[in-house]
């Protein structure tokens, strides 16, 4: 028989291990929370919360309106939990609450922790309101409002391993081996520096993400130019280069061949490139904003259009990628060169600033000024830092239900194609991500004709004159739709303008088939200033954006010749099979 004090000195072993490794992990993570928060914006936040209190004192009636609720609302709990009922009816079933953070049977069945799930969102509305009518500036009471929901939405009950009774009851049933088993996941998320949000050992990019066929035709420091084999005997004589977001991987746009957009477009008979931008390490440290759209959007658009016999093409931009490529397209105005680009595509990008959402609050003087400080020499922004800026916005989507299921259960998150290219974010240049923050999201450069200069050119958009393809998705939180639709207030060529539902990735991503959501579209033109004017006279339509957009292209498409099927020519052979080597570079 084994001796059972070999188990137990085993098993404190490796509860010291874990101790250490959560040690060493944890401070590498503090490190990058620091680096999120300056002294500055605690000073500023500081300021705003004396902004709150004396805004109480200046509204004494709301305050004590605010006060009363709150205590006859704590008064009822109370009295429930003392009879031990919710207030249901005799003989039937608690009603579940509805948040779901709270369904579980457990908050329901057990009064004192239904008790606590409903005393914190009593506290949680008075806290709101308290924000709501606080009297501030719009912009410092959406960064209150923000800081609040952070806040709030940390103190949930349904975080702490002592106020879950669904976790409480998951470690009673497995005598504690899911509470071990959410320690090591917690060690390992440490050390990676974020949450998981789905099964990273799902995938593998260029065997089930990123394999539309294809090859690296082009390559320097900034991207690599991807080439798709035709799925098509005869294709539009005019390209298309598609300009992802170069702050996280190329292949959003081409995930699982189900909902890949490329391999869509691929079978409309078009023939795609794909700029696959570089993960920025110390070779890249001082890269400026004119590099990526000299090096990256403008040399794409060339190398493919040479290789596709020195004809037009038409480009598509996503997101930052879009703002690169707008970038791009008025230098080749200033140039006198614009004739090399037919149409152009605009997905969910920002070229006005005026309204940036819930993002405003991470970007003011003292944050890029920080910033600029910070690469004045040169350096790299991390990926893992913006990855956990774009979480904050929505914390009880992408953070807490995670930490509940990984840490708190002991579980492991399910294998999701969208999250696994969540979490794997791309390095940035340092000089041209502080350029970036500080000429749009700061002083929103880019819509006044020469206020700032591009590869040695004044930018003007409203000189480009391509037709243009714009669309916004209406849920969108980090490009609000009404920001993407001032776009069309800049650009002068003639414009389509299309809403779709969903947010800023699902509303981009959605496959013709299974027919999923609806987009907008309004005839006329010219469009009207205003973006809910547009929606007031805009019909709703079932199903994908995707052929209605596919419609349009066609249209620029330049006629039909035999498709291309050997990738390259003789001036840009290739290099590697797609999906390339710069997309496998993950964030260190």
């Amino acid at each position: 028989m084994a001796d059972p004090t070999d188990d137990t000195a085993q098993r404190q072993a490796a509860l010291a291990a874990m101790i250490e490794r959560l040690g060493k992990a944890g401070a590498e993570f503090a490190q990058t929370i620091l680096r999120q928060n300056q002294p500055a914006a605690a000073q500023q936040n500081a300021e705003w919360m004396r902004t709150l209190v004396a805004g109480f004192a200046r509204n004494p009636e709301g305050w004590r309106a605010l006060q009363e609720r709150l205590y006859a609302g704590h008064t009822q709990l109370w009295q429930r939990l003392a009879g031990t009922t919710d207030g249901s009816a005799a003989g039937e079933e608690p009603a579940p609450l509805s948040d779901r953070r709270f369904r579980g049977a457990e908050w329901r069945e057990l009064p004192y922790f239904r008790y606590l799930a409903e005393a914190y969102l009593l506290n949680a509305q008075w806290l709101g309101d308290a924000v709501e009518q606080t009297a501030l500036e719009p912009r410092d009471k959406a960064r209150l409002r923000f800081y609040t929901r952070q806040w709030i939405e940390a103190a949930a009950p349904a975080n702490g391993i002592l106020t879950n009774p669904e976790a409480l009851k998951l470690a009673a049933e497995t005598q504690g081996a899911s509470l071990a088993r959410g320690l090591e996941n917690l060690a390992a998320d440490l050390a990676k520096g974020h949450v998981s949000m789905t099964d990273e050992t799902a995938f593998q990019v260029g065997h089930d993400l990123a394999v539309t066929p294809g090859a690296v035709v082009y390559e320097n420091d900034v991207m690599q130019l991807l080439q798709y084999v035709p799925a098509t005997q005869t294709v539009h004589a005019r390209p298309l280069v598609m300009v992802p977001p170069c702050i996280n991987k190329y292949y959003i746009l081409d995930l699982q061949p189900a909902n890949s957009f490329v391999s869509h477009a691929v079978g409309q008979g078009h023939t795609v490139f794909m700029v696959s931008w570089k993960n920025a390490q110390t070779e890249l440290a001082h890269a400026t904003w004119d590099d990526y759209v000299e090096h990256g959007v403008l040399r794409a658009l060339a190398v493919a259009g040479a290789i596709c016999g020195g004809t037009e093409v038409n480009a598509l931009g996503f997101c930052i990628g879009g703002t690169l490529l707008g970038c791009a397209l008025a230098v080749l105005a200033a140039r006198g060169t614009d004739e090399s680009v037919a149409s152009t595509t605009f997905l969910t990008t920002m070229l006005d600033f005026s309204d940036t959402g819930e993002l405003d609050v991470f970007v003011d003087a003292a944050y890029v000024e920080q910033r600029e400080q910070d690469f004045a020499a040169g350096g790299i922004f991390r990926g893992r830092d913006l990855m956990l800026t774009f979480s904050s916005l929505r914390p009880n989507d992408l953070i807490w239900p995670y930490v509940v299921n990984n840490y708190l259960k002991g579980g492991k998150p399910p294998a999701f194609d969208l999250l696994y290219w969540n979490s794997d974010s791309t390095n940035l240049a340092g000089p041209m991500y502080a350029w970036y923050v500080r000429n749009t999201y700061l002083e929103n450069n880019l819509r006044t004709p020469g206020k700032v200069s591009v590869c040695g050119l004044p930018l003007d958009l409203g000189r480009i004159p391509q037709p243009a393809y714009v669309l916004a998705t209406r849920e969108d939180h980090i490009v609000p739709w009404r920001t993407a639709y001032a776009s069309t207030q800049l650009l002068t060529g003639p414009l389509t303008f299309t809403l779709a539902a969903s947010g800023h990735i699902a509303g981009v991503v959605n496959p013709v088939q299974p027919q999923k959501r609806n987009f907008w579209t309004a005839p006329g033109a010219p469009l009207p200033a205003d973006a809910d004017a547009w929606f007031a006279g805009a019909q709703s339509h079932p199903g994908s954006w995707w052929p209605h957009w596919t419609v349009w292209l066609a249209a620029y498409g330049g006629g039909q010749v035999p498709a291309r099927f050997a990738l390259g020519n003789a001036d840009w052979p290739v290099i590697e099979a797609a999906p390339g080597r710069y997309v496998r570079e993950r964030c260190d």
